[in-house]
């Protein structure tokens, strides 16, 4: 008899898709030398593993570290979005559980799709009414992925209305040196903007001589020509 860990991913194997098998590793950037090296891909798309993940949503936490073992990208998504589904219930202790076992995992959560579709709800939207020290930790972090957790994190605050730690962590992560986190850190300021775009403008003004350009591309996209005209000027 199969065990549940085994039965999720012998769903997901036949959930493969040959054509997205071939493309995800380079999609992902799995080569040799690129963030994503030597992962495995199953080649299933995200709304066939959120489906998985909710069938499944009822398994225990260490089930769930046991899938994040897994070689198999797909499978270790699944884990996470499982979690993003217990993490509705409204139960402070298990929200405080998934929190921690999130980031005893964020080895495993090791590439960007990984992170995008799990830390707003489990660890940004944990610490809405937290301290968020842990934030400026990960962000400080050698991780790259701690340091993409950090940041996208804020998007949780952002929708909310609170901006203050999305600008914070942007000063200190500036000057990274992955263009992963260039991306991450721009497409939060550009969220940001749509909350408060003055703020946002003045702030890009004042970085703009510094600012990695891709960073600065994501940030400004919602902005009219004539303002990103301006705004890509150096000086």
């Amino acid at each position: 008899m199969m065990s549940i860990t085994e039965k999720i991913s012998t769903e997901l194997q036949h959930l493969s898709n040959p054509e997205k098998r071939e493309i995800f590793p380079r999609f992902f950037k799995a080569g040799k030398g690129e963030y994503g090296e030597g992962d495995r891909f199953l080649g299933v798309t995200v709304p066939d593993i959120r489906s998985v993940a909710r069938r499944h949503k009822d398994i225990a936490l260490d089930e769930i570290r046991e899938l994040m073992q897994s070689e198999w990208h797909e499978v270790r998504l699944c884990a996470l979005l499982v979690m993003v589904e217990k993490s509705k219930k409204k139960d402070d202790g298990l929200r405080r559980r998934l929190f921690d076992l999130y980031l005893s995992l964020t080895e495993r959560i090791n590439n960007w799709d990984l992170v995008d579709l799990s830390c707003r709800f489990l660890v940004g939207e944990y610490l809405l009414d937290k301290s968020r020290d842990i934030l400026y930790r990960l962000s400080q972090s050698p991780l790259l992925w701690d340091n993409r957790i950090a940041i996208v994190s804020t998007y949780a605050f952002i929708r909310k209305g609170e901006l203050e730690d999305t600008y914070a962590l942007s000063d200190l992560m500036m000057h990274h040196p992955h263009d992963l986190m260039h991306k991450a850190i721009g497409w939060m300021l550009r969220e940001a903007g749509k909350r408060d775009p003055e703020r946002l403008y003045g702030y890009v003004l004042g970085h703009r001589a510094d600012m990695p350009r891709t960073m600065l591309r994501y940030a400004i996209e919602k902005f009219s020509p004539e303002e990103r005209a301006v705004l890509m000027q150096r000086v």
